[in-house]
């Protein structure tokens, strides 16, 4: 990368903490945001990394997310606990409830968190991955604002509707993957429209209903599902489970909550966690060894499993620092100086 700066991942976290806290994020939401934005880019998301920050910003600034929001958690008894994340952001309700959802799951063999009213913003993976290495199997889902066209139709109407995976292994990186169920994130779109390059066929149709590949026309349209009605079909049992059996906003709800679709949405989100050790208690069987006989083959046959060139850029950041651009290095400069009135519009 040629005019790359390389920052070590602790002071990146503490700048932009810093950067949320002159923006009058409270120490705890800002620290928990900061970690994660991070882990982005430590990892080479680019689409949920340093290109968040901004955005959390235009948030804040637009009066749609609560900046000194304190997560409650009612841990309550049995299997279900829920965070009010009060209207601020999904990440510090995730680091308050994760220490219960991890003893509860090992208490009862499986729990579910339920995190109610929060803006969500991050990738799923870093969930799935802390429980994993916690050795808990865990589903993490959430609904986002409605961008996504059902299969056959030409309107938004669904979210990007994420969905992620963990399992534990013993002696390697967890077993992760966190997809969206449009054909791409929209933060891949966006990345498109700055880098001013063309979609690939078949990701969106424009205001129209018809197919584009301008980043923009996308933006103003539609995306579409991955795998036609099967990317449809579990676009909508995520806006049922993590929206409608949440009592929280669904897509087409928090679009209208956020005004557009230019800031990141508030709503809810679902996260399940299971220990397979009382799953498979009185099988014989080992959940581990069997579920290592399926992942090794499945990376002899396919070359690469998933999250694998995550866990390949994290070694490479934690031993050299993140590689920032010099555009980056602008971007933080301006709001450590400038604050929420260096933010600049979305879109």
């Amino acid at each position: 990368m040629g005019d790359s700066v390389r920052v070590g991942i602790a002071a990146l976290e503490a700048r932009v903490q810093g950067i949320l806290e002159i923006c009058g994020v409270a120490p705890m939401p800002a620290g928990a945001v900061a970690r994660v934005i991070v882990a982005g880019e430590r990892d080479g998301c680019a689409s949920h990394g340093l290109h968040r920050l901004e955005q959390c910003l235009q948030v804040l600034k637009a009066g749609q997310v609560e900046p000194e929001a304190e997560p409650r958690l009612a841990a309550g008894e049995g299997p279900i606990l829920r965070v009010d994340a009060g209207g601020g952001f999904a990440s510090a309700a995730w680091e308050l409830a994760r220490p219960a959802l991890i003893a509860r799951s090992r208490e009862l063999g499986l729990a579910a968190l339920a995190i109610t009213d929060c803006l969500h913003f991050a990738a799923l993976w870093p969930e799935v991955e802390d429980l994993a290495r916690a050795g808990l199997a865990s589903i993490s889902m959430c609904p986002s604002y409605a961008t996504v066209a059902p299969f056959g139709g030409t309107e938004p109407l669904l979210g990007t509707n994420p969905f992620a995976f963990g399992w534990p292994r013993p002696d390697a990186d967890p077993y992760v993957f966190d997809f969206a169920t449009s054909v791409a994130a929209r933060g891949e779109v966006e990345l498109h429209r700055k880098a001013g390059t063309e979609l690939p066929e078949g990701w969106a149709v424009d205001a129209k209903g018809a197919p584009t590949r301008e980043p923009q026309a996308a933006l103003d349209g539609a995306l579409l599902t991955f795998g036609a009605h099967k990317g449809t079909a579990i676009s909508a049992m995520i806006e049922l489970l993590a929206g409608a059996m949440l009592g929280d906003r669904m897509s087409v709800e928090a679009r209208e909550f956020a005004g557009g679709a230019a800031l990141p949405p508030r709503h809810g989100a679902l996260i399940l966690a299971f220990d397979p050790g009382t799953f498979a208690a009185g099988s014989g069987r080992d959940p581990g060894r069997e579920g290592e006989r399926l992942i090794e083959a499945l990376g002899g046959q396919t070359g690469r499993l998933p999250s694998q060139r995550r866990y390949a850029a994290r070694k490479i950041s934690e031993a050299d620092g993140i590689a920032l651009s010099a555009e980056q290095m602008a971007t933080l400069d301006r709001l450590s100086e400038g604050g929420l009135d260096a933010v600049r519009e979305p879109g």
